[in-house]
Order: C-alpha cells, then structure tokens, then sequence
C-alpha cells in the first residue's frame, strides 16, 4: 500500500529522499503543464518544474498542511510567472500538453495527415490565445480550466481569496472565448453553432 501524502510529507521533512521522490512523481506531470501552459515554451517549463521541486524541498519545513497540490502549483506558477516577466517577449513555442479541460479537447480517432494539421494548428492556437492573456487571468485559466483545480485550490495556489480567483477566470474565459472565435473555422462544430446562437440572441 502506498504512503499516504501527510506521510510523505513527513517523510520528507525528515529527510527522506525517496518520499520526496514519491511526491515528485505524484505531481510533476501537474507542474510541468502548468509551466508549460503559463509560458508557453516546453523547454523553459522543464527547467521551471526541476526548480519548482528544488525549491519546494527547501521549503518542505514551510509547508502548514492543506492542500500539497496547491502549495506546489503555488510554486510553480509564481517561478512561471516570474520567467515570464524576466524574459524578453517571443513567440510561443508550439505545446504538445493535452489539456484536461472537455472544452480545449481535440476529436480523437486516427486522423489523417488534413485532420492531423488542423488539430496542430488548434493547439497551437489555443496556446497562443492563452498566452494572450494576461498573467492573473492566464493563471487562473491554467489552474482550473486546464488542470481541474477547485476555487478553493486555485485561490491557495495563487495566494488569493476564492472571490477573486472566480473574478480573473470569468474574464479570462471571456476573453479567451473571444480569441478563440476569431479563430472560429478551427473549432469543432458545436463551438461554432454556440457562437451562432448567442450572435443571434443579441
């Protein structure tokens, strides 16, 4: 049976390498499409995931309970923001990160190589209207919309009230909704009919 992660953490306050390693393997794939999704670069989120689980080894002893998920997306956001804010302005690179959330979803099966190339250029374009956002909104975005997070993980992972996580996402979701309509011959055809219909209700 598997430690449990109050164990784990324990654990790894004491000193013990290889329940650090457990939480680590629990939640990297977490971090690092966090990272990747705020930054939009898959090499820099490697190397921003690798200094969010240093970081959170020394800080292990900081760690009050609550959620460990959150703390370490707390983490990882802020590094990710950071970098973001250091580094001076590029493209993003295309992302290989499937999103979580029903609504960003590509349609499955075995495309062929036309299929293939529009669901690239999806991605891409999603990624690129999420990087369009602006930080705040974008972390929320990131937190709940693509990683499932609660109102209540997302407000402690960002260090926020839950009124304002509920506030940025709002806004994010609205401007992103928006980005992604200018692109609307990408999108799969029920987000296209949604559209229709609100147009015609104004």
């Amino acid at each position: 049976m598997q430690p449990d992660e109050p164990q784990l953490v324990d654990r790894s306050r004491d000193g013990d390498l290889s329940a650090f390693n457990a939480i680590v393997e629990r939640y990297q794939s977490q971090v690092y499409n966090v990272s990747a999704r705020i930054l939009g670069d898959r090499h820099l989120a490697e190397d921003v995931a690798q200094e969010t689980f240093i970081k959170a080894h020394r800080s292990m002893h900081g760690f009050r309970g609550g959620s460990l998920r959150a703390w370490l997306l707390r983490i990882a956001s802020n590094l990710s923001l950071d970098a973001t804010r250091s580094r001076k302005r590029r493209p993003a690179e295309s992302l290989e990160v499937a999103s979580e959330r029903p609504g960003f979803s590509v349609p499955s099966g075995a495309p062929g190589p036309e299929q293939e190339a529009l669901q690239g250029e999806l991605r891409e374009t999603i990624q690129d209207c999420i990087m369009s956002l602006p930080d705040d909104q974008r972390a929320v975005v990131v937190l709940v919309d693509v990683q499932g997070l609660s109102y209540d993980e997302a407000a402690e992972a960002i260090g926020s009230a839950v009124g304002t996580v509920k506030s940025r996402l709002a806004r994010g979701r609205r401007r992103l909704r928006d980005a992604l309509m200018e692109h609307r011959e990408l999108l799969p055809a029920q987000f296209r009919q949604i559209d229709r219909g609100r147009a015609s209700d104004g």
